[in-house]
């Protein structure tokens, strides 16, 4: 197995270079603004307006996959799953009881499963055989906390018996996790095919804080209970949860149906819709409108198959897991870098599968406004660290061992770049870009260009409106019902919060994305995974 970590300790010049790349780009958009505004503010204007053009171009594309994705999510999560996954099990039989008058395209797609599934049953392993392990991540969330997570699984429609549910908690946790975990174990022994409790041990050599370890930790001991079971590998399907995240009903029925139907499930892994809705109408306004962008770009990713990544829950082959040592333990992002090892693990014969059903979690809620405004800006910090993927991707991409292909992988490369350098640098672009010329160059003002650039922004600014409207009327229809404990103006406050967009995009998404950047450039890494503190209503009354 070729090398797939994460180097400790000093890089290598090409290594550290990549790292750097992304904060010299985001930097730079803005530095080459102020010097075109010196030298040139015609240029300026007219570098601008590209900017903004392609981001107005980029919006569009966001409100037609906005709406599409919408669509697909209702339809996924109106199909009887559990019935399709059943008739997996029998697929002639199943395939003479069913009608081909239907033109439902889902429907159809289903039928041509079961012929194929028929003609060579070696290649399609029946449902019966096939389990699914659930290793839920806990630090020191509560009981209330994790208690409805694990009460999603047992409402799930998937047969009970064929789920293996692991918690994986850590020592650093101290007494209040690990009793947490004792008091779920007795709850729910005997439910699932197995309840089964592992503690991460804390300071493991070669491991940064982080979920990355815990998870991995528990992997190793998934594979040798597996092992003393004789269940195999290849028939077992991990799935990964955060301790607050809530499977739809259907989400084990569907993502079994998928692995069982794709011949090459070891080469793929699936992503469902995490939508952060469990807690939404409790959560501050700014947290509101982060939660509800961060929802929404799940739902377009998903429309994306060959732009989707790993992120946060996701499920996984067992066998391939096992090859590739689980997770990485060196990164405070495991989810989305998984997606990197894999690729290059299986030397670019890898795929997301995108699940069109909803994983639900938490937006962000601490025990006061301050905290909670702060832990959002945390977390946002930590996803941003992604841009650490930049210089694994790179070097191992222009490396004369190179074993992906060359054109496949500098587009993902060029992708992953883009991503990370418009999240930084766009949204401040946009914001005050327009005034830049007029600010530093007194001559500015004598340029037409540069005196109506603030205008014609605020005219693009004002057809962009359009994809807020379509923001807020599908946010509307994402939001579960209201509490009782709150009236309906709270729905007012639903749609004025979006006033705030401007503020989170600025001080939340930049900032955030530009303080990782900047880590990255003066080689101050993240080695530490900062826990989003979950609090609920019922928790912070009890304080």
């Amino acid at each position: 197995m070729s090398d797939l970590e994460i180097p400790i300790g000093k890089r290598t010049v090409a290594y550290r270079f990549f790292e750097m790349v992304p904060a010299i780009i985001s930097y730079g958009s803005i530095l080459l603004l102020i010097i075109l505004s010196i030298v040139s503010p015609f240029a300026a204007a007219a570098y601008l307006l590209a900017i903004i053009i392609t981001a107005l171009v980029k919006a569009v594309g966001i409100a037609y996959h906005t709406t599409t994705g919408r669509d697909h999510l209702e339809k996924a999560q109106n199909v009887d799953w559990h019935e399709r996954l059943k008739q997996l099990e029998n697929p002639k039989a199943s395939l003479q009881s069913l009608s081909e008058t239907s033109r439902d395209f889902h429907y159809m797609q289903h039928l041509d499963n079961l012929r194929h599934i028929s003609d060579d049953t070696t290649v399609f392993p029946s449902p019966s055989q096939i389990y699914n392990a659930v290793i839920i991540a806990t630090y020191n969330e509560s009981y209330d906390i994790l208690r409805p997570t694990i009460d999603s699984l047992l409402d799930t429609t998937y047969d009970k018996d064929h789920l293996i549910v692991v918690i994986a908690y850590e020592e650093r946790g101290g007494d209040a996790i690990r009793n947490t975990v004792h008091r779920l174990e007795k709850e729910f022994k005997g439910k699932f095919k197995a309840f089964l409790t592992v503690e991460h041990p804390s300071d493991l050599p070669n491991e940064v804080r982080g979920k990355g370890g815990n998870i991995t930790f528990a992997g190793f001991f998934l594979k040798q209970w597996l092992r003393d079971n004789t269940i195999e590998y290849s028939d077992v399907i991990v799935t990964t949860l955060d301790a607050d995240n809530r499977t739809h009903s259907t989400y084990f029925d569907y993502l079994t149906y998928e692995y069982i139907v794709h011949p090459d499930r070891k080469h793929l892994s699936y992503q469902p819709v995490c939508l952060f809705t469990n807690n939404i109408w409790d959560v501050p306004a700014p947290m509101r409108v982060v939660a509800t962008g961060n929802s929404f770009w799940n739902i377009i990713s998903s429309m994306r198959p060959h732009t989707l990544r790993n992120f946060a829950s996701h499920s996984q082959s067992m066998d391939a897991l096992v090859e590739m040592d689980f997770w990485s333990t060196r990164t405070i992002v495991e989810d989305g870098h998984q997606y990197w090892r894999s690729y290059f693990h299986f030397k670019g014969k890898y795929s997301v599968v995108p699940i069109l059903v909803p994983i639900y979690q938490d937006a962000v809620l601490s025990s006061s406004y301050k905290k909670t405004l702060i832990a959002q800006f945390i977390q946002l910090r930590r996803w941003a660290y992604g841009a650490s993927d930049v210089p694994y991707v790179a070097t191992r991409i222009f490396s004369r061992r190179r074993e992906v292909p060359l054109g496949a992988g500098l587009a993902r490369l060029v992708r992953l770049i883009d991503g990370h350098v418009t999240l930084a640098s766009i949204a401040v672009l946009i914001a005050v870009g327009g005034w830049v010329p007029l600010f530093v160059n007194g001559q500015a003002a004598h340029s037409i260009a540069a005196h109506q650039l603030p205008e014609v922004i605020s005219t693009i600014q004002r057809f962009a409106m359009i994809g807020l409207l379509i923001t807020i009327f599908f946010s509307f229809k994402l939001l579960p019902p209201r509490p009782e404990r709150y009236k309906r103006r709270r729905n007012v406050w639903m749609v004025l919060q979006w006033f705030l967009m401007p503020f989170t995009a600025v001080i939340y998404s930049s900032l955030s994305a530009f303080t990782s950047q900047t880590a990255l450039l003066l080689g101050r890494y993240f080695d530490k995974f900062d826990v989003t503190e979950k609090a609920t209503i019922k928790s912070k009354v009890k304080k």
